[in-house]
């Protein structure tokens, strides 16, 4: 696990934040925030909002600044921004700032807050995840100065983010049904069947936008097909893995 989640998981109850407590941050633009990180990780929003901005496809975008894995806990293709260099720069800065500004990541638009759920331990993955389970965090940023003091509700209102994130709550939605698919699914099926679901699951959920349409109907579109695609598909080959 990288550092930084581990330390997040390790202290969750003292890091957890209201959205009216007040925090202290005043960004000096150092640019030390987009350096020495792996852990940029990419929802298909984010995908999308930097292509459009780029004049890109997501495709492009993908295969120029990013890089795929499964998640150990998850079991879901993710996506990351992919490090450069000796100090593992963002590729996305050019000259010290970033190149997407105004279409950032949600979690760099949301720092030095993050954003969770909480579940339960035994999570129902048809149970409807609802806005009182996000839960936000304060991590201390390391770089700019205390000068200026904000609530995470005033934080996200300046950029144009909502407490109630429509497209958050169903992407975390989608995560934990399709999760829970794979963690089934790698019980039985062959690898082969494995990579083409994961595939599919990356390509469907990450990929398939037209940046010239809407996003949200697109998602929610691509969401639901990935999802029937998967829970019809056989997930044996040959007997499955252990024949």
């Amino acid at each position: 696990m990288d550092t930084r989640l581990k330390n997040i998981v390790d202290n969750l109850e003292t890091m957890k934040i209201g959205v009216d407590e007040p925090f202290p941050f005043h960004c000096t633009m150092c640019g030390k925030c987009c350096i020495n990180r792996e852990d940029i990780l990419l929802t298909p929003r984010d995908i999308y909002n930097m292509a459009k901005e780029l004049g890109i496809t997501t495709k492009e975008l993908f295969e120029t600044y990013c890089e795929t894995f499964i998640g150990c806990d998850s079991r879901m293709p993710i996506v990351r921004l992919k490090p450069r260099g000796s100090i593992r720069r963002c590729p996305l800065m050019k000259d010290r700032k970033c190149s997407v500004h105004k279409a950032k990541p949600t979690v760099c638009a949301l720092f030095p807050i993050g954003r969770c759920l909480i579940f339960e331990k035994d999570i129902n993955p048809s149970e409807k995840i609802s806005v009182s389970q996000i839960q936000y965090i304060f991590t201390n940023p390391g770089c700019g100065d205390n000068s200026k003091t904000h609530t995470v509700r005033e934080w996200l209102e300046e950029f144009g983010m909502s407490l109630e994130d429509e497209f958050f709550i169903k992407w975390q939605q989608t995560i934990v049904e399709l999760g829970q698919f794979f963690r089934e699914a790698e019980k039985t099926a062959s690898e082969r069947i494995m990579e083409l679901s994961w595939t599919a699951a990356f390509i469907g959920l990450y990929l398939h936008y037209d940046v010239a349409q809407d996003f949200m109907p697109q998602f929610e579109k691509n969401a639901q097909e990935i999802t029937a695609l998967l829970q019809l598909a056989p997930i044996k080959e040959g007997g499955g893995k252990n024949e």
